[in-house]
Parts: structure tokens; sequence; C-alpha cells
């Protein structure tokens, strides 16, 4: 029974809400409503459970690609981390990330600007991390490839990244709502292959997994998360 109200909730919310509520005010909606969804969105059970299987092993300098509002933050080892560069070109989530930064003892530089241009320079970066980042990059080839840039020869990337589904129904779905889903989410694109993208883009993959997310509506839960080097 909550399944089923979960699920009709989501869509209202999704396909009902979301759409008139940015009709109505695009201004108000992108710099109040889609942060706050964006936030909780991203904070749900399943989603916070598949951070913690990268997370932890982030290790040295690292560079969070999309750091958002620092959901992420929580799960580094402070251990292991020497340092957390956040990057993420909005303003209203990086206020959320700061409040959540105060509660580590890691020191975090945020950067406000995209991936695709990222200020730092070449073999300078121990780990980069991507959650729920990737699919939302206008350009995901250009931040691939300055995330390889930045990198150095041992570093490690630590994805963990929703996309395109194997089910046929499913893709369908995604793709064919994709014409209006990147308004309504924040640029997000439920149909990125993302294992094709890192190969296309010079990385090699040493681990990869891939699921339907439990407790997530699968065409937006479809999963892949793993290690790749350059």
């Amino acid at each position: 029974m909550k399944k089923a109200i979960y699920y009709i909730q989501s869509t209202i919310m999704l396909f009902i809400f979301a759409p008139i509520a940015r009709l109505i005010n695009k201004s108000w909606y992108e710099k109040t409503v889609l942060p706050n969804t964006i936030n909780r969105g991203c904070s749900s059970k399943p989603t916070m459970y598949q951070r913690k299987k990268i997370i932890p092993s982030a290790s040295g300098e690292v560079l969070e690609i999309g750091i958002g509002p620092g959901i992420n933050i929580q799960f580094y080892d402070s251990s292991k981390v020497t340092k957390i560069i956040g990057v993420d070109p909005s303003t209203e989530l990086n206020k959320i990330a700061k409040k959540n930064a105060d509660e580590v003892k890691i020191p975090i530089d945020f950067l406000i600007t995209t991936a695709e241009d990222i200020p730092l320079p070449d073999n300078s970066i121990d780990t980069v991390i991507s959650t729920y980042t990737l699919c939302s990059i206008p350009n995901p080839s250009l931040s691939l490839k300055e995330i390889f840039r930045v990198l150095k020869p041992e570093g490690k990337f630590l994805f963990c990244e929703h996309g395109i589904a194997p089910a046929k129904g499913v893709a369908m779905f995604q793709n064919a709502i994709d014409f209006f889903w990147p308004a309504i989410a924040g640029g997000c694109h439920l149909n990125r292959d993302m294992p094709s993208l890192l190969k296309s883009n010079d990385f090699n993959l040493q681990e990869l997994d891939a699921m339907y997310l439990p407790g997530t509506q699968r065409f937006i839960g479809y999963n892949y998360w793993g290690v790749a080097t350059i």
C-alpha cells in the first residue's frame, strides 16, 4: 500500500505539479521549488545507500563534481581525505552545502562553476566523485575530459549515476519524455548511457555494477556505479 501511495504521489508531483509550477513562475520554481525537490529526491533512502557504496573509498585531495546541497559530505572518511573541492553552478544549492560542510572536519572549498571548465591544474586530484550529476551536465563528454585532465595518473573516478535502463519499455519511456524532463528536473536526462560515455572518453572501467533501485520508479531508478581510471 505504501509503495502504491508513493508511486501515485511522485507521479502527481513530477508530471502535474512540477510542470504547472514552472509554467506559472519559472524563476520561483528554479530558485525555490527545484533546489528543495532535488535535495529531497537525492536524499531518499535508496540513493543514500548508493552513496555509501562509493564515497568512503575516496582518498587524498578529492574533487566532487556537482556537489549540490552537500549530501555526500557526511560519508567521507576524514582519516583518508585531506581536502574536498566541490564544484556546482547553483548558488542556491551551494548555500545548503555550506551548512552541511560545517558538520565535518575536512577542509572544503566550493567553486561556483560548471564541470565543463574546472579551474584546477592538470594531474592535481587523487579522487573525483560524481553522484547523480552526469545526467544533468549539458555536455557530459566535455566534463569527462576535464575530469580526465585533472586526475593524477594513479587517481580514481568514483561514480554513481542513473541512466538508460536495459528494459526496452522503460528505455522507450525515458526517451519519450526527454523533450520536457530536463526543464522540470534541473537539466536531468534520464536516458544517458553512462558506461558508454565513460569508455568513449578514454576511461578504463575497473569496476561496474548496475541495478534498479528498490522503492524507486524504474524510469528514474536504474543505477550504474563503480570505479574508472585514466
